[in-house]
């Protein structure tokens, strides 16, 4: 290729492709080795953090948000539950259009999909729920005759800082004002959990606080163990007791077990007050713990049940699974327009040059009707006259096309038989004088008649005397509206109308049939 052109046409040298521009520098300010903030860290500490991360110095904020992550089970567990639910969606890709170009388009979008790399990479392009942007680095190279990613590679947001102008742009750390991130070499991804700059939207700002005050009860909950929870020795020593002697008791009661031991005379009192109700006491660190962890869980994944057993039974676990689940689309919506907006038509613009319109990945689960309420849905419509192709049901069913040699499980059932031994009589000898009529040519005028005569007797019942009277309605109508309405007003029998018309309208057809022959035989 003479000349590759980003999506928006511009010319870009073939040595930037496939060379990496964001990797560590061992003595440079991208350096492998990360700080950790959060040892010793108290609420002024961590409030001159956030204050200097939104005055443009992001770095100790992104070492601890790691860190946090490093030290926090809960809170670990839920941002990659969040993560890891988005980044196992099925992918699928959209031609822009039907035209036979922009299909080869998204052939070549799909079969780098295929490769699984953008699957690989979502976990990664997810870390930006935490720390409120993600950037990937991307390793073109020629696969299959098509320039395309080899890779996505995770870059630590600690590596990047933000344009003091605007706020917004992520630069990387170069010198001592940054440097610009190459569109084609990069995937910036932005995942705001609230509204504002990208620096303050991410989750690990307010999950901070709550990680820091539960530190300070799981500090003071080990202290009040060691404390409580075992017996405190107490050596006693007589008047004559040497230095030596009283060395050795000391290492006696110290070396039993913890640091809650002491050695006094015989003759002195010593008075230990311990706590009533150490059970209680005990409880009130790990409610603290509970609660704080609960909170993180609101703010990660929007409610509580999924990670931790609550009352309220099926009916609160099934909406809390909702808002997981809108919180699910939300998130993989985001990423899907980061891949359309800063993946795809670099992709598509390197192999056929710049477009005006590029496919669409989306990521996500297909929004379809689930499998039970579909079935039940169309087993009541079906009767009702709604019809949908067997190749439309079968793939929403997922039910593969039959082969000849396989051995078939289920079927269309035989037609139901009407109900009643009368009126099956009744039916077969009306097609008894049917084939009488036909084997004896009878005349069309006649048979039409006798047509009329039987589908009068069927609808007896149904019309009750009424014949001229619906007559009547139907002249006296002005449209179909009119005539539906007039002849609701008269009260019949719908299931005996029905019916009633239903038989008229097969013989009818087949005499239709009987016809067309009887003319053919005659041509003959």
């Amino acid at each position: 290729m003479a000349g590759i052109l980003d999506q928006y046409g511009r010319p870009i040298k073939k040595s930037s492709l496939g060379k990496p521009v964001a990797g560590p520098t061992l003595a440079g300010v991208r350096p492998v080795i990360s700080g950790h903030p959060a040892e010793g860290l108290t609420p002024r500490r961590l409030s001159h953090i956030h204050r200097a991360a939104a005055e443009g110095d992001p770095l100790a904020y992104f070492e601890l948000a790691e860190d946090i992550e490093e030290r926090d089970l809960h809170y670990l567990g839920v941002l990659s539950t969040r993560k890891r639910q988005v980044a196992q969606l099925p992918i699928t890709v959209t031609p822009a259009s039907d035209d036979a170009e922009h299909k080869k388009h998204a052939e070549l979008v799909q079969s780098w999909i295929d490769d699984e790399i953008l699957q690989a990479a979502l976990f990664d392009m997810l870390d930006a729920i935490g720390k409120g942007f993600s950037v990937m680095e991307i390793d073109w190279r020629y696969h299959m005759g098509h320039l395309c990613p080899r890779e996505l590679i995770y870059r630590p947001q600690r590596w990047f800082m933000f344009d003091r102008n605007d706020g917004e742009t992520v630069l990387l750390r170069e010198g001592v004002a940054g440097e610009e991130l190459a569109p084609h070499l990069f995937v910036t991804h932005r995942h705001k959990s609230k509204s504002g700059l990208t620096l303050r939207s991410g989750l690990a700002r307010v999950a901070s606080w709550a990680w820091m005050y539960k530190a300070f009860t799981l500090k003071d909950w080990a202290i009040f163990c060691q404390n409580f929870g075992m017996p405190i020795r107490i050596g006693r020593y007589g008047p004559n007791a040497s230095e030596e002697e009283k060395d050795v008791l000391w290492r006696a009661v110290s070396n039993i077990a913890g640091d809650c031991a002491a050695i006094v005379p015989k003759d002195m009192l010593l008075e230990f007050v311990e706590v009533d109700a150490k059970t209680t006491s005990s409880e009130l660190y790990e409610k603290r713990a509970d609660w704080m962890d609960r909170q993180v869980s609101k703010a990660v994944l929007g409610q509580t049940t999924t990670t931790d057993a609550i009352s309220g039974g099926h009916a609160v676990s099934q909406e809390h699974r909702l808002v997981q689940e809108d919180i699910e689309r939300s998130d993989a919506s985001v990423v899907s327009a980061t891949v359309n907006k800063q993946i795809v038509p670099n992709l598509v613009a390197f192999n056929f040059g710049p477009q005006d319109r590029y496919p669409k990945v989306r990521i996500g689960r297909p929004d379809e009707v689930p499998l039970g309420e579909f079935s039940e849905a169309f087993s009541k419509l079906g009767p009702l006259g709604v019809t949908a192709p067997a190749s439309y049901m079968r793939a929403r069913l997922g039910i593969p096309e039959p082969k000849d040699d396989d051995e078939l499980v289920g079927g269309r059932a035989a037609a139901p038989l009407l109900e009643g031994a009368e009126t099956t009589a009744k039916h077969a000898a009306s097609f008894r004088r049917f084939v009488r009529a036909r084997m004896s040519r009878e005349e069309e005028d006649g048979l039409v008649e006798r047509m009329a005569r039987r589908l009068e007797e069927d609808a007896a019942g149904a019309l009750a005397g009424l014949a001229e009277e619906i007559r009547a309605e139907l002249e006296a109508a002005s449209d179909l509206r009119d005539a539906a309405e007039r002849l609701a007003r008269l009260q019949l029998s719908p299931e005996e109308l029905a019916d009633a018309t239903g038989r008229g309208m097969a013989l009818a057809h087949l005499a239709g049939q009987a016809a067309l022959i009887d003319d053919l035989d005659r041509r003959r």
